[in-house]
């Protein structure tokens, strides 16, 4: 079977012709070395909201509930390029039937909050797919080589659309678990899953060289992280946490917050974290 960019099809054949899951938004094909992606309205009642910023096309992962975590299809997309294999997304036009949009690569992904199917909020994966340039066909005998590899670190932040889609923002991440020996910098939980990458100077108010670098950043668990992007915590360039006024005892107290809690700070964080105690509230 030969399938062609903006052609619709019935889902059925696809799947007929070149394997996969008949369900699910993520199907990695068993008869050809290709991953079906699917997108449309309805994921969104499953706490799915895919759609384009700029060039890009950000696709968010499996998983109706509980929290994504990169296993069998979300594995599929983000090692797609060495396994080889091709991701052609698919927008759902009626029931049973999809459109190609055409052949893409993952150049990069994020992890956010979003809720679950049952609204329970919950960490999902977003990726950055770019469009390939080539064939506008597949075929179910494709075997054919990706494109020449994509760039894995964004060097400009703020092209096309990316001040909200964040492209850099996985890579940014990975750089700050490494640095952070893959644990929250106050409470050295190592859930990975729950760790959030904040920047210290926040990504609107950075340049474009600051909001890549990794001295502006703090890997920390949700509830600090919360605090420190609102401003209510900060830390002195001892790393001692210096709370804000606004928050009462009790506050601090219920938020599992320690008041001898402390991070370590390096040179170069330095004159990001002064910029942040200048907006401590």
């Amino acid at each position: 079977m030969q399938i062609e960019v903006g052609e619709e099809y019935k889902r059925s054949q696809l799947h007929d012709a070149f394997g996969g899951n008949r369900q699910g938004g993520i199907a990695s094909c068993a008869k050809a070395d290709i991953v079906f992606l699917f997108t449309g309205e309805t994921g969104e009642q499953y706490g799915y909201s895919d759609g384009w910023d700029g060039d890009y096309f950000m696709y968010t992962g499996e998983g109706q509930t509980g929290d994504m975590v990169f296993a069998r299809g979300n594995a599929a997309v983000r090692d797609h390029e060495q396994n080889g294999k091709r991701l052609i997304l698919m927008q759902t036009t009626q029931p049973t039937f999809v459109q190609v949009v055409g052949e893409f690569a993952c150049v990069d992904y994020e992890y956010f909050e979003a809720p679950d199917k049952d609204n329970f909020g919950r960490g999902a994966i977003r990726f950055v797919l770019e469009k390939s340039v080539g064939s506008s066909s597949v075929t179910s005998q494709t075997t054919s080589p990706l494109p020449s590899s994509h760039h894995k670190k964004p060097t400009k932040t703020e092209r096309k659309g990316l001040v909200t889609s964040r492209v850099g923002q996985g890579w940014y991440r990975r750089e700050l678990l490494h640095k952070f020996g893959h644990k929250c910098a106050v409470t050295e939980s190592s859930l990975e899953e729950i760790l959030i990458a904040s920047h210290i100077v926040p990504w609107r108010d950075s340049s474009d060289d600051e909001k890549l670098d990794p001295n502006n950043g703090i890997l920390l668990s949700p509830n600090y992280d919360a605090l420190f992007d609102k401003h209510f915590i900060s830390f002195d360039d001892s790393g001692n946490i210096i709370i804000s006024s606004v928050l009462s005892s009790s506050h601090v107290s219920s938020l599992g917050i320690s008041t001898a809690a402390q991070i370590e700070v390096s040179e170069l964080m330095k004159p990001y974290l002064a910029r942040h105690r200048e907006k401590l509230r």
